[in-house]
């Protein structure tokens, strides 16, 4: 029941935000401009992240040398596909919805780690993915660092 209270919940937030969506441009609908979830975000990849993507989120981070494939350059990942953020790839990869292969093993799966407190993420297409506050927090500061070259 709880978690049907909270699916609810985040549901709701998740219209809301589709609501103010429409009356967006659609590059203002990708991009996350809450400042505390970007900077939250950016401390959650300093964390967790930069060790292999590297401190600029451009690869080439310490332990990138001992990887099968080098770690990409997450400000790149709109320019990869087609201008537009992949926030639903990079969240399953994320919390290890679609695991991905070529760091050694398996990219490291964070979901559990960052499985408290539930928050939706709105998608480009409008379908919001139930996840972590701590992960969408992440995708925010990563569709915030996006550039073209």
């Amino acid at each position: 029941m709880r978690y049907a209270a909270l699916l609810v919940l985040a549901l709701a937030g998740s219209a809301q935000t589709q609501a103010q969506a429409q009356t967006r441009t659609p590059t203002q609908v990708q991009v996350e401009t809450d400042p505390v979830s970007i900077e939250a975000g950016q401390d959650v990849y300093m964390v967790f992240c930069q060790t292999c993507h590297g401190a600029e989120a451009r690869g080439g981070g310490p332990l990138a040398a001992i990887m099968t494939r080098e770690p990409p350059d997450l400000t790149r990942l709109a320019a990869h596909n087609g201008g537009r953020f992949p926030a639903e790839l990079a969240t399953r990869q994320i919390d290890g919805r679609d695991p991905l292969a070529g760091h050694g093993g398996e990219m490291p799966v964070f979901g559990p780690v960052f499985g408290t407190g539930f928050a939706a993420l709105a998608t480009p297409s409008g379908q919001p993915i139930l996840t972590s506050r701590t992960i969408v927090d992440l995708i925010h500061w990563l569709e915030s660092i996006q550039t073209d070259g």
